[in-house]
């Protein structure tokens, strides 16, 4: 029953959010509510709630502050000279746009963060994406992918708890991945490349909107990535049907992706922004602090030394205010929705009878099983519930068919290009509100190319010998 209940849970709410029925925030709530009295447990849907609000606290305190954080950065023009480097690459060429996204976040991953690689993404890309009138789920979904690659260094996260699941060194799993892992990468710029042609031929016929109707017209083209047609109309036709701008001054205005006169600069604390910033990553790397401490601290000291004075600082946490009440309270509410998973017992009912149903026959294959097995699973819960929950139930069928815990971790590892777009990740909220994407919309758009990702990892596992 508690299975039946689970999935149909799950169900339910994506598809009330991919039609757009309910907002996430408000399925995220109400939807595991409404399950948790139909399994009889309506009585202690305040203790589920509260067991998921305080596991899900420390997350929410590390995107708030981290928020701030990279938003400081962003206003003192810290990644100016990145996003300058990466738009003269592009040169508002709508293929180089997308592939230079999903070089810039496979670039900015490398931090194990992923609200900090999409934060900085959005901010560098967004301005081109909105002036070339270009789809901005082929953003969304080209970052998210780049991510979920890169989420697998050790100190991402899925690698570390994989490890300590099975007891397994990080780098003896990590490392053979590599190959494999660098396949998975070269797909998605591959397939950034793909996208960003069919977004050169969709714009080679339209104009480019002019500055005033990109401001009051929010378009999101979910069809675009997939050849589909349609569009804005604006003053300036694109050239000789390459998506590339005609015009000097404005392809001059272009290059400057942000504002380089904005009145938050503070070009001679350069370097220590630099410095503070790198010296945040080494510290999270390294575990000196947790993470929330570690943003938090960093936020303080990053207003303090950019903007001693008080109104200013007040105006910088007011301007990154709705991105962080945004972000926090979509977490919160993703908290309802695992604690009653957990706390009900649906997420152990799922897994178990998932389990139950692998063929004996599949027991030599088991790596191929779990690499298989990760794509629905680390999308419909969280990596805590699938690497502490599910991978040691998988491990221990495996080891009675010979399969070793190495493999079965390695091939635990293949979801990952998925996870990262999963409801219950909170950065993926990131992501969507910075790029003022419908969740449903960059869902729709994102999961049969995350799928097919993932897949390549294994495939590419597999011939390498490594799963």
């Amino acid at each position: 029953m508690l299975t039946i209940l689970g999935f149909a849970m799950i169900a339910t709410f994506l598809v009330l959010i991919m039609t757009k029925k309910m907002s996430p925030i408000a399925a995220l709530v109400l939807i595991p509510a409404l399950f948790c009295v139909t399994a009889g447990k309506g009585a202690h849907l305040g203790d589920y709630v509260i067991d998921g609000v305080t596991g899900l606290a420390p997350t929410a305190a590390m995107l708030m502050f981290a928020i701030v954080y990279f938003g400081v950065m962003i206003d003192v023009g810290l990644f100016d000279p990145v996003v300058r480097g990466i738009l003269r690459f592009c040169k508002a060429d709508p293929m180089r746009v997308v592939v230079g996204t999903a070089a810039l976040a496979a670039i900015v991953s490398l931090d194990g963060d992923g609200s900090t690689t999409f934060m900085i993404t959005v901010s560098a890309m967004y301005p081109l994406y909105k002036r070339l009138g270009m789809s901005l789920v082929v953003m969304t979904g080209v970052a998210a992918m780049a991510n979920g690659v890169m989420n697998t260094v050790p100190w991402g996260g899925p690698t570390a708890r994989a490890a300590t699941a099975l007891k397994l060194d990080a780098a003896d799993i990590f490392v053979p991945m590599i190959p494999a892992l660098l396949v998975g990468l070269l797909g998605v710029l591959g397939l950034a490349y793909v996208l960003g042609l069919r977004e050169r031929r969709r714009l080679g016929a339209l104009r480019i909107a002019d500055e005033e109707s990109a401001e009051t017209k929010e378009t999101v083209l979910v069809g675009a990535g997939a050849g589909a047609g349609g569009g804005r109309l604006g003053k300036r036709p694109v050239g000789g049907g390459t998506g590339e701008v005609d015009g000097g001054d404005d392809d001059g205005d272009l290059l400057k992706g942000l504002d380089p006169n904005r009145p938050t600069l503070r070009p001679r604390l350069y370097w220590f922004n630099a410095l503070l910033t790198g010296a945040l990553i080494t510290a999270m790397i390294l575990e000196l602090l947790p993470i929330p401490v570690l943003f938090l601290l960093g936020a303080a000291l990053a207003l303090s030394v950019n903007y001693p004075r008080l109104p200013d600082q007040k105006a910088r946490i007011a301007a990154h205010a709705d991105n962080v009440l945004n972000v926090s309270g979509m977490v919160f509410a993703a908290a309802v929705f695992t604690g009653v998973l957990q706390g009900t017992g649906m997420i152990d009912s799922m897994a178990g009878r998932l389990v139950d149903t692998v063929p004996e026959g599949l027991g030599p294959h088991m790596a191929l099983v779990t690499g298989v097995l990760s794509l629905p699973l680390t999308y419909f819960m969280s990596n805590d519930g699938f690497y502490f929950g599910v991978l040691p139930v998988l491990a221990e069928a495996g080891a009675a068919h010979g399969v070793t815990p190495l493999e079965m971790a390695r091939a635990s590892l293949v979801g990952q290009p998925l996870h990262m777009s999963s409801p219950l990740v909170p950065a993926v909220y990131v992501l969507v509100g910075m790029a003022r994407v419908e969740f449903g919309d960059h869902t729709r758009f994102v999961v049969k190319w995350a799928a097919l990702t993932c897949l390549l990892i294994l495939t590419a596992g597999i011939l390498f010998g490594t799963i």
